[in-house]
């Protein structure tokens, strides 16, 4: 086993090892770099940011403009832990970083942020170009294999296996979705053995199956479903207003992103999840149900809905799915289903598909400064924190956020302690 520096001049174990090249891997460096701290960031794939870039395909929603405070509420459980970390690097300050890299941005028509031109590209260039005049040094093809009996990192390389030492070491290392792109989930069962707290890694942000028929698949796969309200059966939210897709297999879409964790939390409780829809959430239940008394003559149900209340195929087609032909005998049965009518679901769909994970390191293994407890000198942050958020830029803004609080906490670590050749 060699220890390879990375050039003539410099040796790793006088600087940082940040383990992962994504938007907290990067922020961590930029943090780092700014204090003058030598910076080492290694990463298993040939460039860094992939996932970052196929996230600004769509789009590159980096933040979201609404208050602070229902800001703060997207977090769900781990508010607590993750809102003084926002609060330090919140909605305002990430534009003004963007800005400072000549990325102007804009707030959309639903609150969400985005660079002017709407994408990911040309930020990411700026950064990249921005953290190598900082001195930060790039690693590519260097995948972490865990810490070898010094408490080296251990890295499988083009040219094979080699150790690294480190100041203190810094893992960014994603969640579980997209794997292609880099984040994998494979660092879990290593941060396991070395005795730190993960919990279960799971898909968030993401789709699930429902069962629908040959027809209804065939007919409107693919189709957003437009203009409807949604929430989990029996959860006591209020309805959310959307859209999402019929897929082949089931849903997904914003709406559904937005209600993925209260769905899965119910399928794991229960073995299926009801998603419940209003699919007229600007026509009130008493219209509805006038609308539906009103003498049709001859005309069939489906056009009778469609003239009195608006209602499209797909939503007709989606209540024939959920409802017995019994049922659209009766009106008063089915203005209830038209305002709430239940779809249920039967599984989410792979982790690998999904915008996102849940699941993570515990921040209960972890100090305020995102360091671990029984490990000094080790340090996490990003999307591998046990957290989760819907989609909407909230995402970002917390592995920003996190980054920063763990590079602060570098600097601090450092500054207090002996500064020893290697973190364990």
């Amino acid at each position: 086993m060699q220890t390879k520096a990375s050039n003539s001049h410099h040796s790793p174990a006088d600087s940082v090892a940040i383990i992962g090249g994504g938007p907290a891997g990067l922020m961590v460096a930029e943090t780092l770099a700014l204090r003058g701290i030598d910076v080492d960031l290694y990463d298993a794939m040939p460039s860094v940011g992939r996932k970052f870039l196929m996230a600004g395909k769509g789009g590159m929603n980096l933040t979201h403009s609404e208050n602070s405070v229902s800001f703060m509420t997207r977090y769900a459980e781990r508010e607590a832990q993750l809102a003084p970390m926002i609060e330090e690097f919140d909605a305002a300050a990430l534009r003004d970083w963007a800005s400072n890299l000549g990325i102007a941005t804009y707030v959309g028509s639903s609150g969400r942020v985005f660079p002017v031109d709407m994408k990911a590209a040309p930020l990411l260039r700026a950064w990249l170009h921005r953290l190598r005049q900082q001195g930060v040094r790039f690693h590519m093809r260097h995948r972490w294999l865990g810490w070898d009996e010094a408490g080296q990192l251990r890295f499988a390389t083009p040219e094979g296996e080699i150790s690294q030492p480190a100041l203190a070491q810094v893992f960014a290392l994603g969640g579980a979705s997209w794997a292609r792109l880099g984040s994998d989930g494979a660092w879990v069962q290593l941060l396991r053995q070395h005795g730190l707290d993960v919990a279960d890694l799971q898909p968030a942000n993401c789709g699930f199956y429902t069962s629908w028929t040959a027809f209804f698949k065939d007919k409107f796969a693919g189709q957003p479903l437009l203009t409807v309200a949604a929430r989990v059966h029996g959860s006591g939210q209020a309805m959310r207003k959307g859209q999402f897709v019929i897929t082949e297999s089931g849903v997904e879409g914003s709406l559904i992103y937005a209600l993925s964790a209260s769905l899965r939390q119910q399928l794991q409780s229960q073995g299926k999840a009801v998603l419940e829809l209003d699919l007229l959430p600007d026509t009130p239940f008493e219209k509805v149900q006038a609308e539906l008394e009103h003498p049709r003559g001859a005309r069939s149900l489906s056009s009778h809905l469609k003239s009195r209340l608006g209602l499209d195929a797909l939503k007709t087609s989606l209540l024939h799915e959920c409802l017995s032909k019994t049922d659209f005998a009766h009106s008063s049965i089915l203005a209830v289903a038209i305002k709430a009518l239940p779809v249920v679901l039967t599984a989410t769909r792979p982790i690998d598909e999904a915008i996102s994970s849940a699941g993570g390191l515990r921040f209960e293994a972890l100090d305020g400064n995102l360091m671990a407890v029984h490990h000094p000198g080790l340090f996490f942050a990003g999307e591998m924190l046990d957290w989760e958020a819907p989609t909407g830029g909230y995402l970002l803004t917390a592995c920003f956020a996190t980054a920063r609080t763990a590079a602060r906490g570098v600097v601090q670590w450092l500054e207090g302690s002996a500064r020893p050749g290697n973190a364990s």
